[in-house]
């Protein structure tokens, strides 16, 4: 129920009945954490000395790539995923992550759909239309 405030209204009903809804975040102090996770270099230094606009788009990517994996994984098990971007981030910043570092990217709604009313996959880009080898 917190998390209804910030839904934009295509997405209340979907979230509401969801069994787990999974916020992916980025941490804007992450290289705080570098030491621990990379002990071989010094980029805590590296990361520190970078603008806060670089640091920040180095937190994002990786978030992304981390909850790219939690929807990968989560449909292995068999789970359905509903990624959106429709939603308030400041408004579940400050119901879920008050006091922290970590900023909202995207929501995850996960669980078993209703096969009657879960949409087929989307039809995707050929190759060629996606990417570029040179």
């Amino acid at each position: 129920e917190r998390l209804r405030p910030a839904l934009s209204p295509g997405n209340v009903d979907k979230t509401m009945a969801a069994p787990a809804t999974a916020i992916v975040a980025y941490d804007l102090e992450f290289h705080e954490q570098m030491p621990k996770l990379f002990p071989a270099r010094d980029m805590k230094s590296a990361f520190a000395a970078m603008a806060p606009e670089a640091r920040r788009d180095s937190a994002m990517m990786n978030s992304a790539l981390g909850g790219a994996y939690l929807i990968v994984a989560a449909r292995a098990l068999g789970l359905d995923c509903g990624p959106m971007g429709g939603f308030d981030r400041p408004k579940v910043d400050a119901a879920f992550l008050a006091g922290t570092s970590w900023k909202s990217l995207f929501l995850v709604n996960l669980g078993y759909g209703d096969p009657a009313k879960v949409h087929p996959r989307n039809p995707r880009l050929d190759f060629a239309d996606a990417a570029r080898i040179e």
